[in-house]
């Protein structure tokens, strides 16, 4: 694909990534990951893990992360045409598929669809999981940290939060 207009380059890469983007953005992390640092070289693995985590807390939808994207590559005309190519094209799917979806409610096929992209949903997301810690896990420790703070996620109720805190000491006190 032709670099030499990064608009254009940006809006095509994300308009196609938004229609596979199944069970929302961070399932298309990988692709974006590979588009951005392995093929266009426009970021760095540690500037895209920065995006990542910056999208993850802020408020609202985890989909920033493309708006970021954007951004670094040409700014606010950048974010803005990143943004919109990746919401605009699945924004018209779903409003298609809702009323295909409705209509056919009872039939065998919207059945064993929706039963088969649960388990596509979470597989695409666990890859997205891999390719951000591949990418931030520079250290034994740093990969410690990421197995432990997974295991807590899964086998307690902590708030989240708390593990961020954490990360965030961890991280200012030099460990990371």
């Amino acid at each position: 694909m032709n670099d030499a207009n990064p608009l254009t380059t940006l809006a095509l890469r994300f308009a196609v990534l938004s229609l596979f983007a199944v069970g929302g953005a961070n399932a298309a992390i990988p692709e974006m990951h590979r588009l951005a640092v392995d093929v266009h070289h426009w970021m760095t693995d540690r500037q895209f893990t920065d995006a990542f985590a910056l999208a993850q807390v802020s408020p609202g939808p985890n989909v920033i992360i493309v708006t970021l994207i954007g951004y670094h590559v040409a700014g606010l005309a950048g974010a803005l045409v990143a943004t919109g190519a990746m919401v605009g094209p699945t924004c018209a799917f779903a409003y298609v598929m809702t009323r295909l979806w409705d209509r056919f409610k009872d039939a065998r096929w919207r059945i064993a669809a929706q039963a088969g992209l649960v388990p596509v949903s979470i597989g695409l997301i666990a890859a997205s999981a891999y390719v951000v810690t591949g990418a931030a896990d520079r250290t034994w420790l740093a990969g410690a940290i990421s197995l432990v703070t997974a295991a807590v996620s899964f086998s307690t109720r902590l708030n989240p939060l708390w593990l961020f805190c954490a990360a965030a000491v961890a991280g200012l006190s030099g460990l990371l």
